[in-house]
């Protein structure tokens, strides 16, 4: 009975957590550019190291923003590649003269490369905003238009905006790559979600934008400088301590595009890594979210084993799964709607079951293990 009423309890604030992130997103209302005159000034940040295969993409979208040229500046800062990366950016710079581009290389001051990478091309900018994304995606056109008429609608100190994968036509994709995403959608659905009940604790660095001023009042990463990642959800979390204002941009039209993991190891390293910060958050909410969806993840396993053993009545495991199977389906199926990725759930019903076992073990090794990233190994 007793462990009937815990599963139960777990169960239950599951439930409140996903239905609270659903009031969330239907909360925040869908965003449109009203194609006003640019007035704010950006320096987009990009750190990079060995992405030789990606920067060429990425630099294209950067040569496609409309935004006023003397309005922004290119940042790209190279974190000690060893590949031909930095050959690409020279040629972007001499390809594109009438662009703001400078070439950084990183001054490297704690363990974390990517925070010391952004601090570098920070303390070097000329404009009010830092714009960041990622060396691996590409911007839509307006991305900058976008960040801002929401700084000059809602006076938003930080804005995050969608973030999907780009998709290649023709070529089957593997599994663990349709897990990948399903799995994003969740997180995406729940960040914007936060965002909507004013519990904001999850961004991607791959699409943000924030006050440069801010920045530097707050001494940047300080805070959290040990941790190699975390460059985005830290500075959330600590802009929002302050009462800072922040915003989601809610429009398929903001999307950044990103790559998929080339393999399972990829992945599991990825989310060990994402993992391994979520005991430094300041955020209450954060902290209580991340230990409810562990524990019910956690639940499933353990009383799947006890009512293998007649230990447990399995009628009550499957209404519990049943509970969490359709809250997550409603909440999954509105990012992937808003992404235009309906096809992906297809894949739902063997993700569902796989996801325990895959949040579990990657909780359990973030622990205990180390992560790599971008070919340096990271300790606990």
């Amino acid at each position: 009975m007793l462990l009937l009423i815990l599963f139960g309890l777990i169960t239950a604030a599951y439930l409140g957590l996903i239905i609270s992130f659903l009031y969330g997103w239907k909360r925040i209302p869908d965003f449109q550019l009203k194609g006003l005159s640019a007035e704010n000034t950006f320096s987009i940040v990009i750190p990079y190291r060995n992405e030789a295969g990606n920067l060429p993409a990425l630099l294209r979208s950067l040569s496609g923003i409309t935004y006023p040229t003397e309005k922004f500046e290119i940042i790209l800062v190279n974190d000690g590649s060893k590949d031909n990366s930095r050959e690409i950016c020279e040629t972007f710079l001499k390809d594109f003269p009438l662009f703001n581009i400078r070439l950084l290389e990183n001054e490297r001051q704690t363990n974390s490369p990517k925070k010391d990478a952004i601090r570098t091309a920070i303390e070097n900018s000329n404009f009010d905003y830092v714009a960041t994304t990622d060396a691996d995606c590409v911007i839509p056109p307006n991305w900058l238009h976008f960040f801002d008429e929401m700084i000059r609608e809602n006076n938003s100190e930080m804005i995050a905006g969608p973030v999907g994968f780009i998709q290649k036509s023709g070529i089957k994709k593997p599994y663990f790559q349709n897990f990948e995403e399903m799995d994003f959608m969740s997180l995406q659905a729940s960040t914007i979600g936060a965002f909507g009940i004013e519990k904001a604790f999850m961004c991607n660095g791959a699409n943000l934008c924030y006050k440069k001023a801010l920045f530097l009042e707050g001494s940047g990463f300080t805070e959290n400088e040990d941790l190699a990642s975390g460059d985005d959800v830290f500075l959330l979390q600590g802009f929002r301590k302050k009462g800072k204002k922040v915003a989601f941009i809610k429009s398929a039209k903001a999307t950044v595009f990103t790559n998929y993991q080339n393999n399972l190891h990829e992945l599991v390293q990825q989310r060990i890594r994402w993992a391994a910060k979520t005991s430094a958050y300041t955020s209450v909410f954060a902290k209580f979210t991340g230990v409810i969806v562990f524990l019910m993840n956690l639940s499933l396993l353990i009383f799947t084993f006890l009512a293998f053993i007649d230990l447990f009545p399995y009628q009550y495991l499957m209404l519990f799964f049943l509970v969490k199977f359709n809250v997550d389906f409603i909440l999954i199926f509105m990012a992937v709607k808003f992404m235009n990725r309906e096809s992906l759930m297809r894949h739902y019903l063997w993700c569902s079951i796989a996801y325990p076992f895959f949040s579990v073990y990657v909780a359990g090794l973030s622990l205990f293990k180390g992560y790599e990233w971008k070919g340096r190994r990271f300790k606990r």
